[in-house]
């Protein structure tokens, strides 16, 4: 056990008793001096402005106020003195605590006393270390591929190209047509391609239909995704995949593609006059422009792989007996027992992480400045603005929306976050023990996700 300490600069008397490494308990002992010069010109001030029946104004008795305000005054300036000095103590003494203080209550409370003692529990944050480098993590290199390119170039004639009106459905028509189950009250349009639709059966009962046909169709299989079916019939996310019902599916129109042809008009449209000309700079740009988008994605995969391994291999305590004794009294209702492990089994992972994050931005010196946010803040609204066709704003614009987003507390947390999020990036791709490894996006998702997103 450590020995006591004490605050040097008021006169208050403040002491710890460390009951192991993660709890300690606080006690806060306040004398009459601390508290009544500060009591005494109160009720001064009150005895001056009390409106009390029978007195005039100002010459109420001394002992009437004390009877009437003396004991909320006490009650009220000893507690803010509790709480500044407790919070100064903390402060001055560098003691890392995880939630707040919690009161130790004292069943035979005088505040009649002159002086008083305070005790309070404290859960006291871990001491670790966390090794950038023991755990390797997979950092891809996601890559677009010709099958990928080409496929883009294929959507690309296809959304520009001309539609071309059929009697007859064939492999190659998009429908469009409308949804029907009396029981389930489903009736919506929808439209697709039939390379939507999985399986010979389900497209053999589309191909040689005409328009004006009803066709009567099995929910279950009928798409290569859930997805799709969501969305075509507006069912929920929960009920889809197991959705196993018969619709009527009445198709009103049928249309085939003319692919658009690859000539300068397109690649104008495309990209702006006269910047792509052959068919080669067309796949560079599909190629470059994927690619930057591949390295967001990838960028986020890292973060959480290492995150994640961080979480697994970083091991510490914590005070969870003080933390689930806190969790029950820190809302604005009061836990159960049962309901306080509940959460703090569903926050503890989030907890380990943050004292993780705050472990590597000390050790390492992360800071996140103001310049630095507003340069970020600028870079966002820069991007935002490009999606909406404002490729060159003035640095005066920029520096005006910066300064309103950088004005609300909200925002500023938010992009702080983000901020901090990319800088630990930067970290991980510096220091931690990443093998880089090429893969298509395909691959990517497979690897990744399974067989879909």
């Amino acid at each position: 056990m450590q020995p006591n300490f004490h605050i040097t600069k008021t006169k208050m008397n403040i002491t710890r008793e460390n009951i192991d490494a993660l709890n300690a308990v606080v006690t806060v002992n306040i004398e009459k001096d601390d508290y009544s010069d500060k009591v005494t010109k109160i009720l001064t001030d009150y005895k001056k402005t009390a409106n009390i029946p029978g007195f005039r104004k100002g010459h109420v008795p001394m002992g009437l106020v004390k009877k009437q305000y003396g004991k909320a005054v006490l009650v009220d300036e000893v507690n803010k003195l509790l709480q500044e000095n407790l919070n100064k103590y903390l402060v001055e003494e560098k003691i890392d605590i995880l939630g707040n203080p919690l009161p130790r209550m004292q069943e035979e409370f005088n505040w009649d006393a002159e002086a008083f003692s305070f005790e309070f529990e404290l859960g006291l944050a871990p001491e670790f270390s966390v090794d950038l480098e023991g755990n390797e993590i997979t950092q891809y290199d996601i890559v677009a591929d010709d099958k990928m390119i080409d496929g883009q170039v294929e959507n690309i004639r296809k959304q520009y190209g001309k539609l071309i009106s059929q009697d007859e459905v064939t492999e190659e028509s998009e429908v469009t047509g409308v949804f029907s189950n009396e029981e389930k009250e489903i009736e919506e349009n929808a439209t697709f391609s039939l390379d939507k639709i999985k399986g010979k059966r389900n497209l053999n009962k589309f191909v040689g239909a005409k328009v004006g046909d009803t066709l009567t169709l099995k929910t279950k299989g009928l798409f290569n995704d859930d997805h799709d079916l969501m969305n075509f019939l507006k069912v929920a996310h929960d009920d889809v995949h197991d959705l196993d019902i018969e619709v009527s599916f009445k198709i009103n129109e049928a249309n085939t593609r003319e692919l658009a042809e690859l000539n300068q008009e397109l690649f104008d449209k495309l990209f702006g006059e006269g910047n792509v000309t052959t068919l080669d700079e067309v796949k560079a740009k599909i190629k470059e422009d994927a690619e930057r988008q591949f390295v967001q994605q990838s960028d986020q995969r890292l973060l959480n792989d290492v995150t994640e391994g961080l979480i697994e291999n970083t091991k510490f305590d914590l005070p969870a007996g003080f933390l689930k004794k806190w969790i029950q009294s820190a809302g604005e209702e009061e836990l159960t027992p049962e309901q306080a492990e509940e959460e703090y089994t569903k926050s503890e992972k989030g907890l380990r992480y943050q004292l993780i994050q705050d472990r590597l931005v000390k050790d390492n010196e992360v800071q996140v400045q103001f310049e630095d946010l507003k340069e970020f803040s600028k870079q966002m609204i820069r991007a935002q603005m490009a999606q909406f066709g404002q490729m060159n704003p003035s640095d005066q614009e920029l520096e005006d929306i910066a300064a309103r987003i950088l004005s609300n507390q909200e925002e500023v947390r938010r992009l702080t976050d983000q901020l901090l999020s990319q800088k630990l990036l930067e970290l991980f791709k510096e220091k931690a023990n990443l093998k880089k490894k090429e893969v298509t996006y395909e691959n990517f998702v497979k690897e990744v996700y399974g067989d879909s997103e």
